[in-house]
């Protein structure tokens, strides 16, 4: 499901129980300096990572000063972000401008809470210019944070280069069926560079038969329930994309691969090490 950007003013895009991918939970945050945001999400984890700005988080008497830091756009430094016990209260106070993403996924246990700074992101790049497929990976809950959360999987992912394929070879994580494939709702959030860029994100339910395809733009958002989901961005543009991975029954991900192109992940460069990451 594509959702067009719109002015969500500070609610939910993605809301608790959702429809479309139950197991995820999103919102975007726009703050002004000295402006502060509270909430709480019952029976989810949460993970606040500021897309552009510097804010400071509470969180049930933990806190964390000066996360993020990068100033115009999402390729403006690193990220950096806090993690959310399920229905913690949090609060986010800007102290400059700022654009917060807030990722969450269904859970039912109460963790300890804690920072990811920039220096302790778990970092891939795999792929290559000659097989379209060159992109970099910044795991913000990743593997270096396995036994500290819950079923929440956060990263950003970068194109290298202008033009290109992400998510191929295609591949699905809609179903439970250990060790072949874990279900794994899974949400977005697209941004282009320069920001009148655009892609293409398209969702095949059965290998072998015709599925949808959406024009994807800066702001875009796109929910991914089940099916085979790779995306590209046009020529002579760079794209981003935010990244939401809610497990069902675990946290480390099991992609099931399109019996049609399964083999070309012998054709592209260290993507058996990008695989791995996501645990």
């Amino acid at each position: 499901m594509h959702i067009a950007p719109y002015d969500n003013k500070n609610r939910p895009i993605v809301d608790a129980d959702d429809a479309t991918v139950p197991l995820n939970y999103f919102n975007i945050v726009k703050l002004e300096p000295g402006q502060a945001f509270d909430y709480q999400v019952p029976g989810y984890e949460t993970c606040i990572v500021p897309a552009t700005g510097t804010v400071d988080v509470e969180v049930e008497g933990f806190s964390a000063t000066d996360l993020g830091g990068r100033g115009e756009d999402v390729w403006d430094g690193e990220p950096e972000g806090v993690y959310v016990p399920v229905g913690a209260r949090a609060t986010i106070v800007a102290k400059t401008k700022t654009e917060v993403f807030v990722a969450g996924a269904k859970f039912d246990e109460v963790l300890e809470p804690f920072a990811v700074r920039s220096d302790e992101l778990d970092l891939v790049q795999y792929g290559s210019d000659e097989t379209k497929t060159h992109r970099k990976i910044k795991h913000i809950l990743g593997q270096k944070q396995h036994g500290k959360v819950g079923r929440l999987l956060v990263s950003e992912l970068f194109t290298v280069g202008q033009g290109g394929w992400s998510g191929f070879p295609s591949h699905k994580h809609d179903t439970d069926r250990l060790p072949d494939e874990t279900r794994h709702d899974e949400t977005y959030n697209f941004r282009f560079r320069p920001k009148h860029g655009s892609g293409v994100q398209m969702l095949q339910r059965e290998d072998g038969v015709p599925g949808d395809a959406y024009h994807i733009v800066d702001g875009s958002t796109i929910c991914l329930d089940r099916g085979y989901h790779p995306c590209a961005v046009l020529p002579g543009y760079e794209m981003y994309y935010f990244t939401i991975l809610g497990g069902l029954s675990q946290r480390s991900l099991v992609q099931y691969f399109q019996p049609t192109h399964a083999y070309q992940i012998e054709t592209v460069p260290g993507i058996k090490d990008m695989i791995a990451k996501f645990k």
